[in-house]
């Protein structure tokens, strides 16, 4: 089932937490080879798991971690706007209608299906939340599985080839959007909604600000 979770929410469930960044520790620094910080529990974190983010997550059956993204306002800090503006000609991408998408995990073993309900539970924050677009920074294995899924961004700009080509895109979330990738998901809108529901307490839900 896919749960939303607060920072410090997260912090009281710590198995599932570990999890969580023992499996980005994996995917993003063994898996992948990127250069990024693993402490001596075996967990990859960086400073923007200090921002307050909401994190998604499919938790499996067993209550284990089974993927996650994480999920923070442009109106603050974020990797986009920080590391990457070279790839979006320089400007800043700021608004709060839109927030950034970073940290798309899947433990080993995860299927597409949790690819997609993830990113189903992206588009619950955009339609609850009354956002426009999410903006996050991809590489090159993504491109296949946002096709895949039935979620491909709008690119804003590229740099590398290959393996190594990271790009900025910038989601939106249409009805016609939402039905393609609960199917791909294996999961329809209501059961989507209701976990949504559960997690911030039934409709109506308002914008959120930094």
């Amino acid at each position: 089932m896919i749960r939303y979770l607060y920072a410090d929410q997260l912090a009281r469930e710590p198995a599932l937490q570990h999890e969580m960044f023992r499996d980005r520790a994996d995917q993003f620094g063994r898996r992948l080879g990127w250069n990024v910080t693993v402490d001596s529990q075996g967990e990859e974190r960086d400073a923007y798991d200090g921002e307050h983010p909401l994190y998604v997550l499919w938790q499996s059956a067993d209550g284990g971690h089974g993927g996650s993204m994480r999920f923070l306002p442009t109106t603050g800090r974020t990797m986009v706007n920080d590391h990457f503006s070279h790839l979006t000609g320089g400007g800043r991408i700021e608004s709060p209608l839109i927030w950034e998408c970073t940290r798309f995990c899947l433990s080993q073993g995860a299927g597409g299906q949790v690819a997609a309900a993830l990113m189903l539970a992206g588009g619950e924050i955009m339609r609850n939340f009354g956002l426009r677009h999410f903006v996050g920074v991809f590489d090159a294995r993504m491109v296949r599985i946002y096709r895949r899924i039935g979620a491909s961004p709008e690119v804003l700009g590229s740099a590398g080839t290959g393996r190594k080509r990271v790009s900025v895109g910038l989601w939106e979330f249409s009805e016609a959007a939402r039905a393609q990738v609960a199917t791909s998901a294996g999961l329809s809108p209501a059961q989507s909604a209701h976990w949504f529901d559960r997690a911030f307490g039934g409709p109506p839900h308002l914008a959120v600000s930094a």
